[in-house]
């Protein structure tokens, strides 16, 4: 396959750390992709931007709120669609704190949102759903996470 070019993304899952719940969002039935589906805070990188500015900017559009970056859970390759070229996609996902859940507000791009924890994510949506795959994963880590590096990595995403 040719060198080519492709657009890049970054998702924010969103923890409470006083519950350990973490935010999901229903995408809008309107929404030109993956309308009514449950994600975590999605979008592109813009031209000459950061994953981690994209990240507090798509935080900001989509919720309104200010994150602490806590790590990077992990990154992904697909295609918003069918698999061609200018569908294709790279990302970053990053485990974000929010210290008021209630501070949120959703914007027009999703319909419903919830708290939940790990396992409440595991009952509610089917087997094998990225999200609650992501989730799992950063549980994983948060778990084995001694916090001196949590400090580091938190200080390196300022």
């Amino acid at each position: 396959m040719s060198i080519g070019r492709f657009y890049a993304a970054v998702g924010a899952l969103l923890w409470h750390p006083a519950d350990g719940k973490y935010l999901v969002l229903k995408r809008t039935a309107d929404k030109d992709f993956g309308a009514g589906v449950w994600e975590c805070v999605t979008g592109r990188v813009d031209q000459g931007e950061g994953f981690t500015e994209a990240l507090h900017r798509e935080v900001r559009e989509e919720l309104g709120v200010e994150v602490q970056i806590d790590f990077m859970i992990d990154t992904m390759h697909f295609y918003r669609g069918e698999a061609r070229p200018e569908n294709e996609l790279v990302g970053v996902v990053y485990r974000c704190s929010l210290e008021d859940p209630e501070a949120i507000q959703t914007s027009w791009e999703h319909s419903e949102h919830r708290w939940t924890t790990a396992d409440e994510a595991g009952e509610i949506f089917p087997e094998g759903y990225w999200l609650v795959d992501l989730i799992q994963h950063a549980e994983r880590i948060r778990a084995l996470l001694p916090p001196e590096l949590l400090a580091v990595y938190r200080e390196g995403f300022e």
